[in-house]
């Protein structure tokens, strides 16, 4: 098996939207994720940014200070992770866009997730966010500015009017966006690069993509979390987008919270598969086809969604997939290594529910699925139980005592663009303290980690089962699972970064 891999940057993203963890988490795992062979970290603040001034409002209630960012910075020079920011400019504008300072800023008024691209306050609002946002991270080389998912572009009262003559169309509104959008970084920090998000530009000509300017400013990272992606459709549309003058291309792929909003632990089969594919991709161009890969790690699908896996469950997906990325493959070899550095006796592979007998990526496994023996599967996934009350320890916000079960979910976190876009809302309220979110984590029911969320009722989302491309997954009701859950791996990096031993105590300080 090669020892090398195709991709010269693998950065693990941290999603704080959801069950944000508390800074001294981060100095434990930060150099668990380096010895895994991660060299960078995408962190998507969302409202746990300390914004100030008229966006100090943008803040959740346990919003990191800015000494903790310093912090979190500090820490990650420490185990060589390069930290690129993300903020979202486009869609996504939920934790921004439900408050009534900014609600007249919404492409539609009923729905808080998408920005009105014709409002020159639009631009300025999201030019101060990225102001801000730079400010406290003086050595970023590069920040990603979302604009994915830009759910009702064009449906807006002005942007029909502008629709109305004949050379606008909807893709010319987005490139025009993401140009201002990309122009302001550069004029703000012209070192910066800004990354993007693809799925709003596969289907736009080539003549229109190329004269937009936009492949000029920035790069755009090619998202897919599925076990089967298309790898030849992956080829032909990198060779489109280097057609246009993009001169870098990122790939996205997921480690967890891709397979189902109120997912408990990562089916890492399938995560594995994935980023078989990705391999494939990578190794069907030039060798510097792909600058980097960027393994996502989704806490919840959008801001107003239920959490679905927790970082802490989803160590040892995350393990498994850089060292497959790292080695080019997984075997025996890769997953004693991986059981190494984690310091657990085995980890389990085969997804659970899949078909015995079939289907299964790795010839030595034995077991259909992860539940042949007493312990849950986040136990075993994760080589011990441990209370899942003590996996809470980690978070920025204790979990509130059980409440009712937590409202439906609705959206993927990245369905394709033919995807049911997120429900109508209710007008924004600025209520205070995290909503319900019962049965999140096995044996302690929870809620929201950010304080000022406040869940609206959402349209029910399409029937299809699970989050795949094109397919909006079912809202999510299920009953909390009464087991016992095993959090992540706390410990510390033996000399040589060979192994990773388990402390003491096998969880956090507070």
């Amino acid at each position: 098996m090669s020892g090398s891999t195709p991709f010269q940057m693998r950065l693990v993203h941290l999603d704080l939207k959801g069950a944000p963890p508390k800074v001294s988490y981060l100095s434990e795992i930060f150099p668990l994720f380096r010895a895994l062979g991660a060299n960078g970290l995408l962190i998507e603040y969302e409202d746990m940014f300390p914004y100030e001034g008229p966006l100090r409002l943008l803040r959740a209630k346990y919003a990191y200070s800015p000494s903790e960012i310093k912090e979190i910075l500090h820490l990650a020079g420490l185990n060589e992770l390069e930290v690129i920011p993300l903020v979202q400019t486009f869609g996504h504008m939920e934790f921004v866009l439900k408050h009534t300072a900014f609600a007249h800023l919404r492409e539609v008024g009923s729905f808080p997730c998408t920005l009105n691209p014709h409002e020159a306050e639009s631009l300025a609002l999201v030019g101060a966010m990225i102001d801000q946002v730079l400010e406290l991270h003086p050595g970023a080389q590069r920040l990603h500015v979302g604009c994915d998912e830009v759910y009702y572009l064009g449906e807006g009262e002005a942007s029909r009017r502008w629709l109305q003559q004949e050379q606008n169309s909807t893709g010319k509104l987005c490139l025009s966006h993401m140009r201002a959008v990309a122009s302001r970084v550069k004029a703000r920090r012209p070192s910066v690069t800004p990354l993007v998000w693809d799925d709003m530009l596969p289907d736009l000509p080539e003549d229109q993509l190329a004269a937009s300017g936009v492949p000029q400013l920035v790069e755009p990272v090619l998202w897919d979390y599925t076990a089967d992606l298309d790898v030849h459709g992956k080829v032909l549309l990198m060779q489109k987008y280097r057609r246009c003058g993009f001169p870098r291309l990122w790939a996205a792929s997921a480690f967890k919270g891709a397979t189902g909003p109120s997912q408990a632990v990562p089916p890492v089969e399938h995560h594995l598969r994935n980023h078989v594919q990705w391999l494939q991709v990578a190794g069907s161009g030039p060798t510097d086809s792909l600058q980097g890969i960027i393994l996502t790690g989704w806490q919840r699908y959008d801001h107003y969604s239920v959490l679905c896996e927790l970082l802490p469950a989803g160590v040892p997906s995350l393990a498994a997939c850089l060292q497959l990325l790292l080695r080019g493959g997984f075997d025996e070899d890769v997953k004693a290594k991986v059981e190494n550095l984690l310091g657990i006796s085995s980890l389990e592979i085969t997804d659970p529910g899949s078909p015995q007998g079939g289907g299964r990526l790795f010839p030595w496994q034995q077991h259909p699925c992860p539940c042949h023996t007493s312990q849950p599967p986040s136990a075993q996934l994760c080589g011990r139980a441990a209370g899942g009350q003590q996996v809470c320890h980690w978070l920025v916000q204790p979990l509130p005592p059980p409440a009712e079960a937590h409202p439906p979910g609705h959206g993927s976190a990245h369905p394709a663009r033919s995807a049911q876009p997120p429900g109508a809302v209710e007008h924004p309220r600025a209520g205070a303290g995290g909503c319900p979110a019962a049965g999140f984590l096995p044996g302690c029911r929870g809620g929201v980690a950010g304080g000022k969320r406040a869940p609206q009722p959402a349209a029910a989302a399409s029937s299809a089962a699970g989050p795949q491309r094109g397919v909006c997954p079912p809202a999510a009701t299920h009953q909390p699972w009464q087991g016992r859950c095993s959090g992540p791996l706390r410990g510390e990096l033996m000399p040589g970064g060979s192994c990773w031993r388990p402390l003491g105590s096998p969880w956090g300080r507070d």
